[in-house]
């Protein structure tokens, strides 16, 4: 972003830099690329607590969007003040047990139990998995990218290894390619099939619905028990070499490819 017209010269980094000696540049942004910057949310959420008041800039709530500050003014949610910081990703082996949701008082684990102290930032859960899913799980305090791979607009396809009570008919993967009716929503998976020929109480579905515990829900419409769900694929990222509650920082190469949408 070229912020040359405020200053006369090209801008420079987002928090700013030494310019000239000891002086600072003092560059101006949209609020809401500020406030995903700090991690909290995407730019299309930080709107919506612009506009609903939550945000002070020096102490004043501003509610206008479009609102340009400095990145040396005293932004807050909350009263919280916010400050961009390095973005981190990682991917996680989730396991049975623990939840997805980091500031649920009545849980016993959450999946930050599982990193502790290795990783400084504060980094959220993109999207959710129960209790008892397993699977790969994204966290990252990249507001922005964690709005594109949620967000039922972009599609990103996640894929699930279904373990049920009993064996799956040939006419009820039908029904759920055809589309399965929930809560007057109609879902339709993007491929099912057994995921073992030899054993057709396992499933493979690949589908990109947002719907909440919507897997689950799918087979229990039809009359199943998931005896076991575990996440297999999400946008491009696998658990490959990856055992079951451990987790690592993403490359720069799988970085790349979800910015860009390659996969």
């Amino acid at each position: 972003m070229n912020n040359s017209r405020y200053r006369g010269r090209p801008a420079k980094r987002f928090k700013g830099e030494e310019t000239g000696g000891s002086r600072k540049e003092n560059v101006h942004i949209r609020l809401n690329r500020l406030i995903a910057a700090s991690g909290i949310c995407s730019r299309r959420e930080a709107d919506v607590l612009i506009r609903d008041g939550l945000i002070t800039v020096n102490g004043k709530t501003v509610t206008e969007l479009g609102t340009k500050v400095s990145t040396e003014d005293d932004v807050r949610y909350r009263n919280r003040k916010l400050r961009t910081e390095k973005k981190v990703y990682i991917l996680m082996n989730k396991p049975k047990g623990y939840v997805t949701t980091v500031e649920d008082p009545h849980a016993d684990r959450t999946v930050l139990d599982l990193i502790g102290d290795a990783c400084p930032e504060r980094v959220y859960p993109v999207g959710r998995l129960d209790k008892s899913t397993t699977g790969v799980l994204m966290l990252t305090n990249d507001g922005e990218l964690a709005g594109k791979l949620t967000h039922p607009r972009y599609k990103r396809k996640k894929i699930y290894h279904v373990f049920l009570d009993k064996p799956v008919t040939r006419n009820d993967l039908q029904k759920i390619s055809g589309g399965i009716d929930l809560d007057g929503e109609t879902v339709t998976a993007d491929s099912v099939e057994y995921a073992d020929p030899e054993d057709r109480t396992q499933v493979g579905i690949e589908i990109h619905s947002g719907q909440n515990r919507v897997v689950r829900r799918i087979f229990e419409k039809l009359g199943y028990k998931i005896k076991k769900l575990d996440r297999v694929y999400f946008a491009g990222l696998t658990k490959k070499n990856l055992p079951r509650g451990k987790w690592r920082f993403l490359n720069d190469k799988e970085i790349i490819m979800l910015k860009r949408g390659i996969f």
